[in-house]
């Protein structure tokens, strides 16, 4: 797989993707999704599973029945690139599709 790209310094999270808070510290994107129950989160977390896998960019996440606690950064390479956009973007849709 070829190197992600790293974003622009000038990237703007919060028009592309304003339900995500950027901690440029740690260098992630964090999103809680909420859902309602635990069905509905798990299959949200397998739609974003098989997606992972596609994109072979996992995110680092947890579940609390109905939440799903996310945080997505590109490990390797110790920044934001366009994989965790992509996979924030995917996610954002894919709660918009389970909350349906």
């Amino acid at each position: 797989m070829s190197k992600p790209k790293l974003l622009s310094n000038d990237f703007d999270f919060t028009k592309m993707l304003p339900e995500w808070q950027v901690n440029q510290s740690s260098q992630e994107l964090v999103r809680v999704f909420e859902f309602k129950d635990f069905k509905s989160a798990f299959e949200f977390m397998t739609l974003c599973a098989n997606l992972a896998e596609e994109l072979d960019h996992h995110p680092d996440w947890s579940n609390a029945w109905n939440k799903v606690s996310v945080r997505l950064s590109t490990h390797s390479m110790k920044a934001l690139t366009e994989l965790d956009i992509a996979m924030a973007s995917a996610m954002d849709q894919y709660a918009l599709q389970v909350l349906g």
